[in-house]
């Protein structure tokens, strides 16, 4: 719960302090005394949007600060710890709210800097403020679903949470479903192209190092009858069997000076080395006259095999440049293909996956079908029985012949359900009940709105709710009544009310009043806890304008002594 609000520089209010009780607060005062101001404060404190315009003029800033009260398990303290926050040593969360005068604002939680953000989360689970604003929200359907599912509380949010888990799968299949099917024509073309492609490449079976042999190979061929010529040469300059004159001698010399040295190595180690060296040449040029002689007889002029060669080589050429022309090699071919192939079973596959895909659409179909109508069942339970119970409170509201109806109808599925809720309602006997936003007058919306509080009040986890001139457009009797429901409902939440209405506020367990001094502000002292008397002299003002009047303060008397069996015990006379 809120324990207290203090403001500072914020509108017409210069300094101010307004202590909240546990039950029922009301604060009243002259139209322009800063009021609703206490509210946009409320708003700034948890998170609302920062406006230079409410920093009070030649303020150099606008502060908010709010301490809260919270159990320690409750959702609230759980965030507040999360973000860094500090409880004091009572156990209290202070929150503050700071705005400049170029709008820029700073938000701290029990000490700490925290973004705008984490006070709305901490507002969510700490307070509601209901205005003229949200009763024209209720009009609405999907604000009107939220109310009935609050109402059946867990089963609903469990049966909803099932709901959404295959509602959302059904959504993201059917969108992987329909971007395959977009894609298609496109699809079947590429697969085409590649299926081609792969083909062609497949037949080439080109190596990864073929290119660098069919470079030799082509070299060779092109070069047979030099090259044979020249091993014929060496051949015989090394004493092969075609050597003449000219050339012979090579291997015959190198082997006589072999023997030669060979025969007085003994003798010397420096012409030891010099004969060991020598043989070692003997040795190397009886291997190369070998490899002369072999290497003749494999190379020969082929012209047949030299085409083919020069033919591959184009073909290679050929297929990288339609394909991978970005390395349009042998191995550029070899990669290509391996990731063509790749793309060609995934398109390939495509076709059987969209057959698997709608198979399983069809499957969600049939779990989000069976989980709304679970989810129908539970809302259309709670329904009739939320709508019993609302007629029941307009009835003590100075409405004994409205009815009211929650209708609950199929509609298409979509992430909150299968169901279009709509209340229905009549002021009177003899009209047709019609949909809320077009039955209900300002006032009217104003007692449903509070009726619906009232029976959400067990069912609803937020502790503090505060309540804008919800009474606006009622009066007399039903006035009354609705300072009844106010004080009712701050036996489950603490309850905070801004009112013109001396009947409602006869019903606070702690009376707020605010008021402007001459200049036209609002200071400390002039926002007043009222005691007994001062409350008398408030609600004669607020029946009829004349405070020291005798028979309106004698009226207010009669309200508070009428109010007094509601109010919390102990609170008739608030404390200073």
């Amino acid at each position: 719960m809120l324990e207290e609000i203090r403001l500072d520089g914020l509108g017409v209010i210069a300094a101010a302090a307004v202590p909240l009780h546990p039950g029922f607060t009301v604060l009243t005062g002259e139209t322009g005394a800063g009021k609703t101001m206490l509210l946009s404060a409320l708003d700034l404190l948890f998170g609302g949007r920062a406006d230079s315009a409410l920093v009070r003029p030649g303020a150099a800033r606008a502060r908010v600060e709010g301490r809260l009260h919270l159990a320690t398990a409750s959702p609230g303290t759980a965030r507040a710890l999360q973000a860094g926050a500090e409880l004091d040593e009572d156990g209290s969360l202070l929150v503050q709210r700071t705005i400049g005068t170029e709008g820029r604002s700073r938000a701290l939680l029990g000490g700490t800097s925290v973004p705008n953000g984490v006070l709305t989360e901490i507002a969510a689970r700490v307070v509601a403020v209901h205005g003229q604003a949200d009763q024209h929200r209720l009009t609405a359907g999907s604000r009107q679903r939220e109310v009935l599912d609050r109402y059946a509380g867990a089963a609903a949010s469990e049966a909803l949470a099932a709901y959404q888990v295959v509602y959302t799968r059904r959504q993201e299949v059917a969108d992987e479903l329909a971007e395959l099917v977009r894609t298609g024509p496109d699809t079947g073309a590429e697969i085409e192209r590649l299926r081609y492609a792969t083909e062609r490449v497949a037949v080439l079976a080109p190596d990864p190092d073929e290119d660098d042999e069919l470079a030799e190979r082509i070299g060779r061929l092109s070069h047979a009858d030099a090259l044979v010529q020249a091993a014929s040469v060496a051949y015989a300059a090394m004493g092969g069997e075609e050597s003449d004159s000219s050339t012979a001698g090579g291997y015959a010399s190198l082997a006589a000076a072999a023997h030669a040295l060979a025969a007085v190595a003994g003798h010397d180690p420096v012409l030891a080395d010099l004969s060991a060296r020598a043989e070692e040449l003997l040795i190397l040029a009886a291997d190369l006259q070998g490899d002369l002689a072999g290497y003749r007889e494999q190379v020969a002029a082929d012209p047949a095999a030299l085409a083919r060669a020069q033919e591959r080589v184009a073909a290679l050429a050929d297929a990288g440049r339609a394909y991978c022309p970005q390395d349009p090699t042998a191995a550029g071919l070899v990669a290509w293909s391996r990731g063509a192939a790749a793309r060609l079973a995934a398109l390939e596959g495509a076709e059987a996956r969209q057959g698997a895909l709608r198979e399983t659409v069809r499957q969600l179909d049939r779990d989000v079908a069976e989980r709304a109508a679970a989810l129908h069942d539970v809302r259309a339970a709670a329904a009739s029985r939320l709508a019993e119970q609302v007629r029941r409170e307009l009835a003590g509201l100075a409405m004994p012949t409205a009815r009211l109806t929650v209708q609950v109808a199929e509609a298409a599925p979509g992430m909150h359900g299968a169901d279009e809720v709509a209340i229905l309602f009549a002021a009177h006997d003899g009209t047709a009940e019609r949909p809320l936003a077009r039955a209900a007058s300002g006032g009217e919306l104003s007692r449903v709105m509070l009726a619906l509080e009232v029976v959400l009040a067990g069912a609803d986890p937020v502790p503090t709710m505060v309540f804008d001139e919800v009474d606006a457009g009622v009066g007399g009797e039903a006035a009354v009544e609705i300072g009844v429901r106010l004080a009712r409902l701050a036996r489950h939440h603490q309850v905070l009310v801004v009112t013109h209405l001396p009947q409602v506020a006869a019903f606070a367990d702690l009376h707020v009043r605010v008021r402007k001094d001459a200049g036209g502000d609002v200071t400390a002292s002039d926002v007043t806890v009222l005691d007994e008397d001062e409350r008398v002299v408030e609600l004669a003002r607020m029946l009829g304008g004349l405070a020291g009047s005798e028979s309106a303060q004698e009226h207010a008397r009669e309200l508070l002594a009428r109010a007094a069996p509601e109010r919390a015990p102990g609170t008739t006379v608030a404390r200073r």
